[in-house]
């Protein structure tokens, strides 16, 4: 990382004839992949050091190449800009790559998550392969945030901690799943429905399914996995480790609670796939709205105040997806 207060810099400047298109093009790569920041139409700035030096002098050798020209220069000030906001140009590119990644680990994060949850095949190999890829887009980030952008500083931490779920993730075929016992909804009136923070697509789901088919006075409680002991008689825990209706075997959930409960409602086994293929991520179903699903529910998540807004918005749209389907 750079980070001198004095910072030198690279200007880069050039033209091209418009075609070959692919020329052009291998430019702007190799430019992007080294980190280099647009001021202004073809002028490309860099922090000053011998490896971008002989960038730069490859690029302006590959433009002439090409019927071009360019050339470019060392200084410690632009006249237009502060240091402070050239710096923040870099970070605004960098971050911008950041938040592509972010939706990518957002999803291995729930992946692993169902993982430890209950056993489903492949998940570990499948995961292991993301989570590498990830990495290595991660790590190509990194090497050209030169000025730390905000959104790359928890990235390691996250990745880590992926590392560190993927050792409690069971395989299929490594444990047979008990049978699921039925359930009676008129023992389970009127009761507290516990479940972890930050409630998204398999927990919004089966809120829905509780209030809907199983309690129509649930309420809903909010905890961390590891207050999972403190809980009271009366309550009744689901999708979190330990709790009465979780994953079990290749089930999500939404699926879990289905089954227990003797739902047969037509609709409500169709939304059970979609469920399914967003918690798990397997694609067993792959019914093609699902992605669009997702996209509405996760920005629930990311507008919604606290938890109980995120949970009663998010059953507002499966009672919305059931309708539509009844």
């Amino acid at each position: 990382m750079m980070k001198t207060s004095s910072q030198e810099w690279l200007l880069i400047f050039y033209s091209v004839p418009a075609h070959p298109v692919s020329g052009r093009m291998r430019i702007w790569r190799r430019l992007a992949k080294a980190g280099a920041v647009p001021l202004k139409g073809a002028v490309y700035i860099l922090p000053a050091n011998e490896e971008n030096r002989e960038l730069f002098q490859w690029i302006i050798g590959e433009v002439k190449s090409l019927g071009g020209d360019g050339s470019f220069v060392q200084t410690s000030r632009i006249e237009t800009l502060a240091d402070t906001e050239v710096r923040e140009l870099f970070r605004v590119q960098r971050d911008a790559e950041y938040h592509e990644l972010t939706k990518s680990i957002d999803g291995l994060e729930r992946k692993v998550q169902s993982g430890r949850k209950g056993a489903i095949a492949g998940i570990r190999e499948s995961s292991a392969g993301l989570l590498a890829a990830l990495r290595k887009t991660y790590d190509e980030i990194r090497s050209r945030d030169f000025f730390d952008a905000s959104l790359g500083r928890d990235m390691e931490k996250r990745l880590r901690a992926i590392e560190s779920a993927l050792k409690d993730v069971k395989e299929a075929g490594s444990e047979k799943p008990s049978p699921l016992a039925r359930k009676d909804p008129k023992t389970y009136r009127q009761r507290v429905w516990v479940t972890r923070k930050r409630p998204f697509i398999d927990r919004m789901a089966s809120a829905w399914l509780i209030r809907r088919f199983i309690d129509p006075a649930a309420t809903f409680r909010f905890i961390d996995e590891k207050d999972f002991g403190s809980l009271a008689k009366t309550e009744v825990a689901f999708d979190i480790q330990g709790g009465e209706f979780t994953h079990h075997g290749e089930l999500c959930t939404f699926e879990v609670l289905v089954r227990s409960f003797g739902i047969k409602d037509r609709a409500v086994r169709r939304i059970a796939e979609i469920v399914h293929d967003l918690d798990l991520k397997d694609d067993k179903y792959g019914h093609r709205e699902t992605s669009g699903i997702e996209e509405v529910l996760t920005g629930i998540r990311k507008t919604a105040k606290d938890d109980a807004e995120m949970l009663e918005k998010g059953m507002i749209v499966f009672e919305m997806l059931y309708q539509s389907r009844s």
